[in-house]
């Protein structure tokens, strides 16, 4: 197979720098990395690390993924990293393995050990040290149904990729709250989404280059509820999803995580929330916010 990592970043040069000196260390090595970026700055100093492609794409995180997917046009299977997922070193051979042992998987995402997403983040040195004290399953190339791929790292087959034209969904914009179960869905419909157990990693979680709070509770609300009209988002998850989510964020802005804007995110919920009631509610409205 030809397996191409993607990896769409902004604002986060030096550990996307790291990340990529860190692929070195597998086994069965990308026939192509490719990153794209929106401004130089995104990738300052990361041309140090050889045998990495740069492109360009507008800002937004469906954009950029979309470039990938067509710059990876002669590829079998592009695995999409988050610019700051740390790989275990079988990864990339795990993964190969799984697509031609399950011909008909088209999505197949990884083990996470630890997610930085639910705490103040890991440091690279952090998540190479957990990845070096993590156990390895006895059987490694373990594949069990999942619900999603998990967007800081999922990989798509092509050839079902192109054979139905799947494209990552450019209405939700910047972070794109539930873009990651939105696509890889619309994949699952012509296949089998598998969790490898094999395949494991580390989502450190930076809290660098993140979109305003207010926006975040806004897509928290809006997405779920936009995805299941769409149909990609069973209406059984998209409803407790935002109610879980605003409940959550008004409960802790009481006494928030340093890390988090609870309030600001309860804010966006309610904005939100009362978009969806005078039917002004879509992705796109959090540009203005």
């Amino acid at each position: 197979m030809r397996i191409a990592i993607g990896i769409a970043t902004r604002g986060r040069p030096t550990i996307l720098a790291g990340v990529l000196e860190d692929l070195r260390r597998q086994t069965r090595r990308a026939d192509r990395i490719i990153v794209c970026h929106v401004t130089a700055d995104d990738v300052a100093g990361c041309d140090a690390v050889t045998g990495v492609e740069f492109i360009t794409a507008a800002a937004g995180l469906p954009r950029q993924r979309n470039a990938i997917l067509d710059a990876a046009a002669d590829c079998d299977a592009v695995l999409f990293l988050d610019d700051d997922f740390l790989c275990a070193p079988e990864y990339l051979a795990v993964t190969e393995a799984a697509f031609m042992a399950h011909p008909e998987m088209v999505v197949a995402t990884g083990t996470v050990i630890a997610d930085g997403a639910n705490g103040p983040g890991y440091s690279l040195t952090d998540g190479a040290a957990l990845l070096a004290a993590d156990v390895a399953p006895e059987d490694a190339s373990a594949a069990a149904p999942h619900f999603n791929g998990y967007g800081c790292n999922m990989a798509f087959r092509m050839t079902t990729v192109r054979a139905h034209g799947i494209r990552v969904d450019e209405r939700l914009p910047l972070y794109a709250w539930y873009e990651d179960i939105d696509v890889t869905r619309r994949l699952g419909e012509h296949g089998s989404i598998l969790r490898l157990a094999g395949a494991r990693g580390v989502h450190l979680g930076s809290k660098s280059g993140r979109v305003k709070q207010l926006r975040l509770g806004y897509s928290q609300v809006v997405n779920p509820v936009y995805l299941a009209r769409k149909g990609s988002f069973p209406w059984s998850h998209a409803i407790p999803s935002a109610a879980r989510h605003c409940l959550a964020n008004l409960v802790r802005s009481v006494k928030p995580e340093p890390w988090a804007d609870r309030w600001g995110r309860f804010q966006g919920n309610m904005i939100g929330v009362w978009d969806l009631l005078r039917g002004r509610a879509a992705p796109e409205r959090v540009l203005d916010l």
